[in-house]
C-alpha cells in the first residue's frame, strides 16, 4: 500500500505505510478515502518511536487529517459521536494534550476518555448538531444568537463544553452525570506514550481494538516501572522507529545538544563545554550563572530533586518580598489535583473542562469573594479566569508541613509553580526553559542509570527538549534579583465566566 502524504522522509513513509496497512485490515482505506464497518474482536497495537524532532507529531497530525477525510469522527472527552467509525487522540496529561491541540489536533486526556458524559436530552441535540449528526435544533430557552455563538466557538475549538459556554451554558446545565465507559471505542492514537504505566496501557488496549502509540524512548519512564516503557513490551516488528531528525534541518542548537547526549563518550563535563560553545555561537542557547526569577514567574525552573524545587521556590518568593503566609498576584501555581468527593463529579468535570486538572499551570490573580477561594488564570485555556475553592500549599525547606495561604475544606489543590521536577515537565513545552545544571551534576555524581543509560543524560534530554525557542543553562545554585514586579498585566484576561463560589455540599 502506498498512501500519499506530503514531505515524508523514508522512515516516516515506511511507518505511514505500515499504519495504513493496519488500518486497512480494520476496514479503513486511506488510499481510497473511506471506512467500512470493522471487526471489534480483532485487536491491533503498533508503536511509532523516535527522539525529539524525528517527526512523530507531524506523522500523527497528517494521519489524523487523512482519517477524518475518510469519514472517521473524532471522539473527545466532551462528546462521543453516534454511529460510524471513530478516532480518539489521547495524551497522558492535560499539558501533553494541549500541545497537540495547539497544533490543530483535537486531543484529550486518557482520564477523560475512560469516563463518558451523560448529556441532558434537551442539550444533547446541540451537541449532535455541532458534531454534524442532525440539523440545527430549536432549544427552549436558547436564542438563535446563542446557537450561532456556539457554532462559531465549536468551529474554532472543536470543544462541545467550549461551545456551550459561548452560548451561556455551564457544564452543570447540560451534563447530568458521568459514567465509566462500558463499551469499546474504535481507533486510538496515544501521544507521549513513554509516560504510560502498565495499567493505563491495559485499559487502553481493552477499549481500542486498534491502538497506535507514539513515544520517545529517550525520555523518562513512569515511576515504579524500572525504566521500562509500555511499547517495549510489543514484538519488534510492531515498533516502527523514526531515525531521521527533521528539526535539525532548521539548524536547532537545542536539538543538537539533546542528541549529543546519546554519545557514550560525552560525560557531564564534556556536555557542559558543548553548552558553552553553543551559547557562544547562537543566542538560542544561554549559559547563565544565576537563575532568572522573572522567567520563573511564567516558565518553571526544571530540576531533578524535590528539595531543590522547594528551595528555589522559597528563594523566588523571598526575592519578591512575599511573606510565608501570603500570596501575591502574578505568582505561578501548578494544579496538584481536585480534592472533591465522588458525588461532586459534575463540579469536577466543569473544572476539568476549563483545563483545571492535575499538572495545569495557573497564575494567581487574587482572593475570591469568600474565605478559601482564589481567582486564577489557567494558562492556555480559552476562558482562563476561574474562581474556585483552593488548597494552596507553599512548601518550606526542612519543614514537613507546608504553609496554606488558602485552605478550603475541599476544592482544587495547588503547589507553587516557580520550579518543577523534570519528571512532571514531561509532555509540556515553553518558549524559554531554564535548566538547573547543579541538579543534573548531582545526578551525574550519583552515577545512577535507567534502562542502560545514565540518569543524568535522560534528565538532561527531557529538560532540554521542553524548550521551543531558547534554552537557558543555569550553571550555579544562585538566584538573580528580579527586574520586574510580579503582576498580571501580561495575561489575556477576559471577564470570568465560571465562578464556583460556595462550599460543596457535604
Amino acid at each position: 500500500m502506498n498512501v500519499p502524504a506530503p514531505a515524508l522522509s523514508p522512515d516516516q513513509a515506511e511507518a505511514w505505510d505500515r499504519i495504513a496497512a493496519t488500518l486497512d485490515e480494520a476496514g479503513i482505506d486511506l488510499e481510497q478515502g473511506y471506512a467500512m464497518e470493522g471487526d471489534p474482536d480483532e485487536h491491533r497495537v503498533l508503536a511509532v518511536t523516535g527522539k525529539a524532532g524525528s517527526g512523530k507529531t507531524l506523522l500523527l497530525a497528517q494521519m489524523v487529517k487523512e482519517m477524518r477525510e475518510a469519514g472517521l469522527k473524532m471522539v473527545t472527552g466532551d462528546y462521543q459521536p453516534k454511529g460510524g467509525r471513530t478516532l480518539a487522540v489521547l495524551a497522558p496529561t492535560n499539558k501533553a494534550a494541549s500541545v497537540l491541540r495547539s497544533r490543530g489536533v483535537p486531543a484529550t486526556t486518557i482520564h477523560r476518555i475512560l469516563y463518558t458524559p451523560v448529556y441532558d436530552p434537551q442539550y444533547e441535540k446541540i451537541a449532535e448538531w455541532l458534531a454534524g449528526e442532525r440539523d440545527r435544533p430549536t432549544v427552549e430557552g436558547l436564542t438563535d444568537e446563542q446557537l450561532d455563538r456556539a457554532k462559531v466557538a465549536f468551529d474554532e475549538t472543536q470543544s462541545i463544553p467550549g461551545a456551550m459556554a459561548a452560548a451561556g451554558l455551564k457544564g452543570s446545565d447540560f451534563i447530568s452525570g458521568w459514567k465509566r465507559r462500558d463499551a469499546e471505542l474504535d481507533v486510538g492514537f496515544v501521544d507521549e506514550s513513554s509516560m504510560l504505566d502498565d495499567q493505563q496501557y491495559e485499559d487502553l488496549a481493552e477499549i481500542f481494538p486498534t491502538l497506535v502509540l507514539f513515544g520517545d524512548p529517550a525520555q523518562l519512564a513512569p515511576v515504579n516501572q524500572s525504566g521500562r516503557m509500555v511499547f517495549e513490551r510489543l514484538p519488534a516488528p510492531d515498533v516502527l522507529h523514526l531515525d531521521r531528525v527533521h528539526r535539525q534541518e532548521a539548524d536547532s542548537p537545542i536539538l543538537d545538544l539533546a542528541h549529543a547526549l546519546s554519545d557514550d563518550r560525552v560525560d557531564f563535563y564534556a556536555f557542559e563545554r558543548m553548552v558553552e560553545e553553543a551559547a557562544a555561537a547562537d543566542p538560542r542557547v544561554v549559559m547563565a550563572t544565576r537563575a532568572d526569577p522573572d522567567l520563573m514567574a511564567r516558565s518553571p525552573m526544571l530540576v531533578w530533586r524535590n528539595k531543590t524545587r522547594v528551595r528555589l521556590i522559597r528563594a523566588f518568593r523571598q526575592a519578591h518580598g512575599i511573606g510565608e503566609h501570603e500570596m501575591m498576584p502574578g505568582e505561578p501555581l501548578l494544579c496538584d489535583g481536585l480534592e472533591l468527593p465522588l458525588k461532586q463529579r459534575k463540579r469536577r468535570v466543569e473544572l476539568e473542562a476549563r483545563g483545571l486538572i492535575k499538572g495545569a499551570q495557573v497564575i494567581y490573580l487574587g482572593p475570591g469573594k469568600k474565605p478559601g477561594f482564589c481567582r486564577i488564570h489557567v494558562v492556555g485555556a480559552p476562558d482562563p479566569q476561574v474562581s474556585v475553592a483552593s488548597i494552596v500549599k507553599i512548601e518550606v525547606p526542612d519543614v514537613e508541613e507546608p504553609h496554606l495561604p488558602f485552605a478550603a475544606k475541599m476544592g482544587a489543590a495547588f503547589l507553587h509553580g516557580a520550579a518543577c521536577t523534570i519528571h512532571k515537565a514531561q509532555g509540556s513545552q515553553w518558549e524559554d526553559v531554564q535548566v538547573f545544571a547543579p541538579d543534573l551534576f548531582a545526578a551525574f555524581k550519583v552515577g545512577r542509570s535507567e534502562a542502560g543509560q545514565p540518569l543524568w543524560k535522560r534528565l538532561a534530554y527531557v529538560a532540554i527538549t521542553r524548550a521551543q525557542s531558547r534554552l537557558i543553562w543555569v550553571r550555579r545554585a544562585a538566584l538573580a534579583l528580579p527586574q520586574r514586579t510580579l503582576g498580571t498585566d501580561d495575561l489575556v484576561a477576559p471577564a470570568p465566566q465560571l465562578t464556583l463560589e460556595g462550599e460543596p455540599p457535604e
